[in-house]
């Protein structure tokens, strides 16, 4: 059985007894990202490491290879 079929098994059921529908499947992926995302950052912060990873320090070098500053205010 497949993500969609359990919702809708789900979603039947509920009717039945009257209850509110489960979420949509992939209803709040993008928010348990971001969320792992902050706690990850949470957490580098706690042991004293920068909150950024490597993505934004490998930005930061091609932007200054390039030339281009950033923004005043943005980090």
């Amino acid at each position: 059985m497949d993500a969609l079929q359990q919702h809708l098994f789900d979603s039947y059921r509920a009717a039945r007894r009257g209850e509110p529908a489960p979420p949509a499947p992939g209803t709040r992926d993008l928010a348990v990202l971001r969320e792992l995302r902050d706690h990850r950052r949470f957490a580098r912060v706690l042991a004293g490491r920068p909150a950024t990873g490597p993505l934004h320090r490998a930005r930061a070098r091609l932007l200054s290879r390039l030339g281009l500053r950033r923004p005043p205010g943005r980090s």
